[in-house]
């Protein structure tokens, strides 16, 4: 398993809108150079968080973005899946049809599955706003 700079920055821009607490919609540019981002680079992941539901955006002179729900409804865990895709720690566990020759007689596929969904469980109970509370 391992988590791209598209779903770390992803939750990086999240817990930057959770610290705004909704008081205004805050530009792309501001959180592009208070999390050290290239603007580019966000303009990319903001189009998959606002079609998962998880912001809000305005274009325009007054425009920018917002949280779509508080803080602590959004989670971790399902905000790398959507970036992400997969939180599977190997190969034959990250796409739904296992088509590995050998899952039938595989003794260690199910340490890979406890794995994952040990990750999942606790990634589905870590908010983002616990992480912008500094729980972690």
């Amino acid at each position: 398993m391992y988590i791209s700079t598209k779903g770390r920055y992803a939750l990086r821009v999240l817990v930057d809108l959770a610290d705004n607490k909704g008081d205004r919609l805050v530009p792309l540019s501001e959180i592009a150079h208070r999390q050290e981002i290239s603007l580019k680079y966000l303009e990319r992941i903001m189009p998959v968080l606002t079609k998962a539901g998880y912001v809000n955006g305005t274009s325009g002179k007054n425009g920018g973005y917002c949280l779509a729900k508080k803080p602590d409804q959004l989670f971790v865990g399902e905000i790398l899946r959507i970036t992400e895709g997969t939180l599977a720690p190997v190969a034959c566990l990250a796409c739904e049809e296992n088509v590995c020759s050998r899952k039938d007689s595989c003794k260690t596929v199910n340490l890979w599955a406890s794995l994952e969904d040990k990750v999942n469980t606790y990634l589905d109970s870590v908010s983002v706003a616990d992480v912008a509370a500094g729980k972690f």
